[in-house]
């Protein structure tokens, strides 16, 4: 019998795209771009949501 992998909840707010690296348009005095990395402030950069009763438990 076919068992079905759990997956854990995917972020609603950044559909698993938890981290977003931005160019602030700015170069290094090597010439490189000045990057900054934003994280989603919903899952703290998981990528993923915990179930609401573990947050209601206070865990």
């Amino acid at each position: 019998m076919p068992q079905h992998a759990s997956t854990p909840p995917v972020c609603r707010d950044c559909d698993g795209f938890a981290t977003a690296t931005i160019t602030t348009g700015a170069r290094t005095a090597d010439g490189i771009r000045t990057t900054i990395r934003v994280n989603c402030p919903t899952c703290r950069g998981l990528g993923r949501t915990i179930p609401s009763a573990l947050v209601r438990l206070g865990r």
